[in-house]
Parts: structure tokens; C-alpha cells; sequence
């Protein structure tokens, strides 16, 4: 039951975030500003306790949802013997550049917080 809950609350948040987003205009996603809510909600207990109970039954059965792609894939086999080099370059490259992006804003935030030492 407490999952149940923990769902539903998701649910809420996503669609109050497509109500702002779509009532407001504002140029990102609704689920972005559902999971920005979420984000403020889950300091308090009365969410965050059936939200981890959901997602960790989520987690639990993440792999069901690569059943689509392997499906997607064994239909699609045509584009991807024909286009598959190019899109593993791709991937592996725009991978690796948001990798670099990361670290380099890891990297800027951390400096920036550092308190100059005294010798």
C-alpha cells in the first residue's frame, strides 16, 4: 500500500508540473517541473517514505523496461546493419563529451567552493 501511495505522489508531481509548464508556458518539460517539486516535497516524511517504497520496487524490476528496446532492435535490424556504425560513434561521442562537460562544471563548483587557505 505504502508504494501504491508512493506512486500516486509521483504521479501528482508529474502533473502538476505539465499544469505549470503548459498554464505558465515556461520553455522546459513538465516532468522537469514535476521532479523540481518532488525535489522540494521529499524533505518531508509524508512523501519521501511512500516515494522510496515506490522506487525501490521500481528499481527492483528495472530490467523489464530494456524489453521494449530489445524488441525495437530485433524489429529495426535493417537500419541498424545499415546506420549502426554511425550511430555507435555518436554515442560514444556525445557520452564522452557530457562526461567532459560534467566534470569540467565538477571541477569549476569545487574550486569555487574552497576557502582560500592560511598559512
Amino acid at each position: 500500500m505504502l508504494g501504491l501511495r508512493g506512486f500516486a505522489w509521483l504521479l501528482l508531481f508529474q502533473s502538476a508540473g505539465e499544469l505549470l509548464a503548459h498554464g505558465l508556458r515556461l520553455p522546459f518539460p513538465g516532468p522537469v517541473v514535476g521532479m523540481l517539486l518532488l525535489l522540494f516535497a521529499l524533505s518531508f516524511k509524508a512523501v519521501r517514505e511512500p516515494v522510496a517504497a515506490c522506487a525501490d520496487y521500481l528499481l527492483s524490476h528495472l530490467s523489464l523496461l530494456f524489453v521494449p528496446v530489445g524488441v525495437g532492435v530485433m524489429t529495426h535490424l535493417g537500419l541498424i546493419s545499415a546506420f549502426g556504425l554511425r550511430m555507435l560513434l555518436t554515442i560514444v561521442l556525445s557520452t564522452w563529451l557530457g562526461l567532459a562537460v560534467t566534470a569540467l562544471v565538477l571541477r569549476a563548483l569545487t574550486r569555487r567552493g574552497q576557502a582560500p587557505q592560511e598559512n
